[in-house]
């Protein structure tokens, strides 16, 4: 069974499946979203609009009437842009639960401590499942549904088994989740088993489930819906039409991403490649990718392979969101960094702590994930790569409760084993709890210490 643009409730004329390798173009895709020429992976590109280019003021004007309407596709984040994804028949086939319109903050004690005045974070956490992986998924899941499919399916470290499940709940379909043993924070997993899904803990690394998972899409009547399938790219790149919204359509000069499976930052660098070619910004930021230093494929494919091949890493870090060795997207992100002429850094687990410590101190929070934006920021910084009065983008991916065994773990002081001097410098970061004796004293006590 192939996946065909001309399925019901799929206009056929709105798009096609490209290879991002041989460049085949399909009106169909098959189970695993692979080039039936040469096994690579699949986007999705829109060829009307090289015969009629959207009119870039006409766009902007619809999507802002439509922040009045209460219609349900357009009280979504993602489906107000819904002319630049594939369209539906009718709007009221969308699985939506009203996902996208994040935040954007300005960081002030952030932009003190690196010293770049205009630094804001766009919080992707703050989506109702509370990672940016609901912006694709309410695509991907509508487009599931469309094509007939009772069960979908996802390899995760935890966000994407969460935003998957609820929407297949939402939508009248079943879940089935492969997530790594061990290997995935319990409140991320929480999630899934709430939502329904079936939920299966192999005995292997994220990895491992993702192959296993491919080869069970093309036996059994399951739709795939990790960022291997290109419907949730379309709906992750409404992330950067709606921060350019917010900004008022003026690009920032750098867009910093957490790097772990890299279907993020290849939809966000489509987007703005896309809007640049549409004329909606007139310039495009660069987009950079920061991974874990124990998780860093795509650094180690960039500075030992010249990103000619794939270099897989043993993949081991406590941001586990992207503790992905061997990323699915890897050439889609290379083509991003090279399109907007990124750059790409690795950073330790000490100064994730601390830059989640940091993010943490102006009242908002992440989960280790996103923190690795702040981290790899001060290094570009010192690099010369980012300058101190240009403005600054951090996509924050994930709720600073996806985690909470991370947070505790380091505000207790359990989390690197022993006061090195790398550790001994997060001490003023870290906020335990204090037991006291039941007593006004202890308390006016503890304020008196703490001033």
């Amino acid at each position: 069974m192939s996946l065909s643009s001309a399925s019901t409730g799929v206009r056929q004329t709105d798009f096609r499946f490209r290879c991002i390798a041989c460049g085949d173009l399909s009106d169909a895709a098959s189970r695993d979203f692979r080039c039936a020429q040469c096994g690579d992976l699949l986007e999705i590109v829109y060829p009307k609009w090289k015969q009629a280019k959207p009119d870039a003021a006409q766009l902007k004007s619809t999507w802002r009437a439509r922040r009045l309407s209460q219609s349900a596709v357009d009280l979504s984040g993602v489906w107000r842009f819904r002319d630049l994804l594939p369209a539906l028949d009718e709007d009221q086939q969308a699985i939506t639960l009203r996902e996208g319109n994040t935040p954007l903050y300005e960081l002030p004690r952030c932009a003190r401590i690196t010293g770049v005045p205009r630094l804001f974070a766009k919080h992707q956490g703050m989506n109702p499942t509370a990672s940016f992986k609901d912006a694709g998924m309410t695509v991907a899941a509508t487009f599931a549904r469309r094509a007939g499919f009772r069960w979908v399916a996802c390899a995760s470290t935890g966000n994407t088994s969460a935003s998957m499940a609820a929407y297949a709940a939402r939508g009248g379909m079943r879940s089935l989740v492969l997530v790594p043993e061990g290997k995935i924070s319990w409140s991320k997993l929480s999630q899934a088993l709430d939502y329904g899904a079936v939920t299966c803990q192999l005995r292997t690394d994220f990895d491992g489930c993702l192959r296993l998972l491919q080869q069970l899409v093309l036996k059994a009547p399951v739709y795939q819906l990790n960022s291997i399938n290109p419907f949730r790219l379309e709906g992750q790149k409404t992330l950067a039409l709606e921060l350019l919204e917010q900004l008022d359509w003026q690009p920032p000069d750098h867009i910093i991403v957490p790097g772990g499976n890299l279907g993020n930052s290849s939809a966000i660098g489509k987007a703005l490649v896309e809007m640049h070619g549409l004329g909606l910004i007139s310039r495009l930021p660069k987009l950079s990718v920061i991974q874990a230093e124990g998780a860093n494929a795509l650094v180690r494919t960039l500075r030992e392979a010249g990103g000619k091949r794939l270099i897989n890493v043993p993949a081991e870090t406590r941001a586990t969101a992207i503790r992905i060795g061997n990323p699915a997207s890897w050439k889609k992100a290379l083509h991003v960094l090279e399109a907007t002429a990124g750059a790409c850094e690795q950073v330790s687990e000490i100064e994730i702590a601390q830059a989640k410590a940091e993010i943490g101190a102006e009242g908002i929070g992440c989960e280790p994930a996103s923190a690795v934006t702040l981290a790899g920021l001060k290094k570009l910084l010192a690099q010369g790569f980012v300058k101190p009065d240009e403005t600054v983008v951090l996509v924050l991916t994930g709720n600073l409760l996806k985690d909470p065994d991370f947070t505790i773990d380091f505000h207790r002081g359990d989390m690197f084993g022993g006061e090195s001097a790398s550790s001994a410098a997060l001490k003023p970061l870290r906020h335990p709890p204090i037991v006291l004796d039941a007593t006004l004293d202890a308390v006016i006590g503890a304020l008196e210490r703490a001033e």
